[in-house]
């Protein structure tokens, strides 16, 4: 397969995609709201791992001393493999990194027991930018039902707060480029067969659904509204970061796709998603349903 490129669109309504260490929505120093690549990332390694796929960066636990707490990274590779010994050649450990389909997309760092791994994911996301105009941050205070434990004297119960944004719509772009793997087939033998379609396939699957499917206080009310992917015929196209070619209106809850089709072209066949009972589009492209995957007329 040749290069494929894309763009991920997110909604967060009374959510918060991806806050900061103060629990704000993240942003840059000019007051820019965006979401890390790590933030997409993680709802898609959850669903993985919910399927029951090997996922090895993902936090795990284990009862030490009485106390639960994470797994080191060696614990959580033998958790889905053996126990990792010295004695372990490099190819052996790599093959069983590219078993983990989280690796297999996203690359990985791995510096235990001698082994000193690198790999350049073949898939690689931008940050995603808020293109909506009106973005407030919301801050609910919360009433705790208990009294607080570090005071012998309390006579109310605790607050807390909930920081959400009122609407944002992220936009990623990201790039998948199987060659990275090249250099891997040859040593690694038959054993490994690279970044295939087959990869890709199951990529798209999960980029499609994965921030709809994870719910937890904090991202009920983020989902998956608008995904572009762009699949190059040849192996000499090479496109920059295509979310910074959509505008997004926000009265109207509109993306254009006029920048982006001149610059691809008819370099790619493209596929296009998004919601169309909350958005519209401007595009000459054939879009689907991004929940049922039906054609939009």
């Amino acid at each position: 397969m040749n290069r494929v490129y894309g763009i991920i669109g997110i909604k967060a309504k009374m959510a918060n995609w991806n806050a900061d260490f103060t629990g704000r929505p993240k942003s840059t120093s000019n007051g820019e709201i965006y979401g890390s690549d790590k933030a997409l990332k993680y709802p898609m390694k959850k669903m993985w791992e919910n399927e029951g796929k090997n996922v090895l960066f993902v936090k795990s636990f284990k009862e030490s001393k009485g106390a639960i707490i994470p797994n080191q990274l060696a614990e959580r590779y033998e958790k889905l493999f053996s126990k990792l010994d010295e004695k372990d050649t490099t190819n052996d450990v790599m093959i069983n990194l590219f078993n983990c389909i989280d690796v297999k997309n996203f690359g990985a760092t791995f510096a235990e027991k001698k082994q000193n791994i690198s790999i350049t994911g073949a898939v690689q996301f931008g940050q995603g930018f808020n293109k909506f105009d009106d973005t407030n941050v919301e801050i609910q205070d919360i009433l705790s039902p208990f009294a607080d434990s570090t005071k012998d004297d309390a006579k109310q119960s605790t607050l807390g707060t909930k920081i959400t944004v009122d609407e944002a719509h992220y936009f990623y772009g990201f790039s998948i480029n199987p060659r990275n793997y090249d250099e891997y087939k040859a040593l690694l033998g038959n054993d490994f067969q690279g970044y295939t379609e087959a990869d890709y396939q199951e990529f798209k699957r999960v980029a499609l659904v994965s921030a709809t499917a994870y719910s937890t206080n904090s991202k009920f009310g983020c989902e998956d509204e608008f995904a572009l992917f762009v699949e190059c015929k040849d192996s000499e196209t090479y496109l920059p970061d295509l979310s910074d070619y959509v505008k997004f209106d926000s009265q109207k809850r509109e993306i254009d796709l006029d920048e982006v089709e001149k610059l691809v072209g008819d370099k790619a066949a493209v596929e296009v998603y998004y919601n169309p009972y909350k958005l519209s589009i401007k595009t000459s492209y054939k879009c689907k349903n991004i929940f049922t995957k039906e054609d939009i007329a």
